[in-house]
């Protein structure tokens, strides 16, 4: 006997395929999930994701709560975006004025100090800029776009790029021009570019200490001005809920001292320095 179609099924289909596809698209949004609790909320960051930071805070503590906890990648404009649209629980980012004006305009709150690390300005060890011989880091600017050498901007909102845009303006200066390359990249993918085309990156000093062994072109040419100085808040958004409460005790926690521990030991062990710097230092 042949086999009759059941016409309720045609309703059911959309149905249970509307019911799936959010929970598809959740996770295809998540850059990668760590832990397995039944307590979620997601969290925006670049650096400390992609370096490995954020995955050993999350491991240790998870020894308290059970959570599960959606890391998206993204620049410190971008997240901030993020948590301003509700699409992130926490932000831990690198943008004072926007984290300032973010906490002014009131969609987030908690603004924590977490830690540091610094700027380097690297690039060929042959230095046709001679920006070695630089009086601080807008001098070494100014130097690059006079000798119009290669220079690499992530051009992406991120913390980094706002950073040098301010570089730019305390130079006097508006780069364009061939030897000004926008890559809309990442911090390691961008300072592996600079390594291929030999051209000079403001890269931050994790990043740096990461990849440094695959980096043969370049070098270190210019650090220590105190403009230089990268520092890290932590921020979440200010409606309750679920999400945010888990995100609001993460933010405790990485402020904790055991928090901070990791922090300030972070990569010690296998690049024999350490990636990043405590709050305290930060202050």
């Amino acid at each position: 006997m042949r086999k009759q179609n059941n016409p309720l099924s045609w309703f059911l289909i959309p149905t249970l395929l509307l019911s799936v596809a959010p929970l598809a698209l959740a996770a295809d949004e998540c850059t990668a999930v760590y832990g397995k609790g039944p307590n979620r909320f997601a969290l925006a960051t670049g650096s400390p994701g992609e370096l490995g930071l954020l995955e050993k805070l999350i491991a240790s503590f998870n020894k308290r709560h059970e959570v599960t906890i959606c890391w998206k990648k993204a620049g410190s404009g971008k997240s901030l975006r993020l948590l301003k649209a509700k699409a992130v629980d926490m932000v831990m980012v690198h943008a004072p004025a926007a984290e300032r004006q973010a906490v002014e305009e009131g969609w987030a709150t908690k603004r924590t100090l977490i830690g540091a690390n610094e700027f380097y300005i690297v690039g060929p060890k042959a230095d046709p800029a001679r920006i070695t011989q630089a009086d601080s880091a807008s001098d070494a600017y100014a130097r690059i776009a006079t000798a119009r050498a290669t220079f690499l901007s992530r051009g992406d909102d991120s913390g980094t790029h706002k950073r040098e845009l301010a570089l730019w303006k305390q130079a006097g200066l508006e780069p364009a021009g061939k030897w000004y390359i926008i890559t809309k990249d990442f911090m390691l993918a961008t300072l592996k570019r600079a390594n291929e085309v030999n051209g000079y990156f403001m890269t931050d000093s994790s990043t740096w200490i990461a990849g440094k062994g695959e980096l043969d072109n370049l070098r270190v040419l210019f650090r220590g001005d105190p403009l230089l100085v990268n520092i890290y808040h932590a921020l979440c958004r200010p409606e309750e809920g679920p999400g945010r409460k888990y995100a609001s005790l993460f933010i405790d926690f990485v402020g904790s001292e055991e928090g901070q521990e990791i922090i300030r030991t972070y990569g010690k062990r296998r690049y024999g320095e350490p990636m990043y710097q405590d709050a305290f230092y930060a202050r």
